[in-house]
């Protein structure tokens, strides 16, 4: 595992260890909590998908039903139609406006489409749509008109899918990878700097254990010397008691031996 043999660089005590703990207990929810909003975003993501794979294939449809439609009008109001429809038209009727939605904390694009009332009845430099075409192919360029709206509809809806789905890919990558990131770099260099305190607060507790063991052992042995000390000075004094009771001292005694023993030089046997 990525991260195993690594260690936060700090000094092993007490309160270390309370720090890291919590940074552990934080990493950890920070860990579920980002899990649950990949999640989250795979399943917007996977839905999302599903709904460009149909609006791509009602587009295809859709658009071949536009050409169609302008062939036709072509084909009954003439090459000129072109012009009539430009010359009629000022400003555009069906018209774009963006929003956002939150999705787990991800803000997506959403686009949707609105007729402008004021465009669409021909206001006050359009003219109506329903009098273009009013020579000939009138009903045609109207079909061609609703197949074109439709169309417009269709794209708009692709293109704010499409959008949605490319944020939501770097949306997912980002949170993968800041997943990635706690579960095997930041995590594992928590506990192995827990681990690693935990072993020197061990050693520590160890060397203040045998050196408290070495303090009695050497306070046992003097307490023991003195005793010894108090017990022979006792019974010196005791000694001393006796002999001073029989009228000659023990050093005294001791005098008289020695002399005793030395050779008189004056004396020759």
């Amino acid at each position: 595992m990525a991260g195993q043999n690594q260690r936060l660089n700090v000094v092993p005590t007490v309160t270390m260890l309370g720090v890291m703990k919590a940074r552990l207990v934080g990493a950890t929810r920070g860990h579920a909590l980002l899990k649950k909003k990949s999640d989250a975003l795979t399943v917007q993501f996977r839905a999302i998908l599903k709904k460009i794979v149909a609006a791509k294939e009602s587009m295809g449809e859709t658009m071949r039903a536009s050409s169609f439609s302008l062939a036709e009008a072509k084909y009954v109001a003439g090459d000129g139609v072109r012009h009539i429809v430009l010359q009629s038209v000022r400003a555009a009727s069906v018209r774009v406006k963006s929003h956002q939605e939150n999705v787990a904390g991800v803000k997506l694009p959403k686009f949707t489409h609105f007729v402008d009332p004021a465009a669409a009845s021909g206001g006050p430099s359009n003219a109506s749509p329903s009098l273009t075409g009013l020579a000939r192919g009138g009903q045609q360029v109207a079909a061609c008109r609703a197949a074109h709206v439709k169309a417009i509809e269709v794209l708009v809806e692709l293109a704010s899918l499409q959008t949605s789905f490319l944020t939501l890919d770097e949306a997912i990558k980002t949170t993968n990878r800041r997943v990635n990131a706690l579960e095997n770099v930041v995590k594992p260099r928590i506990e192995n700097t827990i681990s690693y305190i935990k072993g020197e607060l061990d050693e520590l507790e160890r060397e203040d254990f045998f050196r408290l063991k070495k303090i009695q052992g050497y306070k046992k042995r003097e307490i023991e010397r003195q005793m010894a000390n108090a017990k022979l000075f006792a019974e010196e004094q005791l000694a001393e008691d006796l002999a001073l009771k029989r009228g000659i001292s023990v050093g005294a005694a001791a005098n008289l031996l020695v002399a005793g023993g030395e050779k008189d030089d004056d004396i020759i046997f």
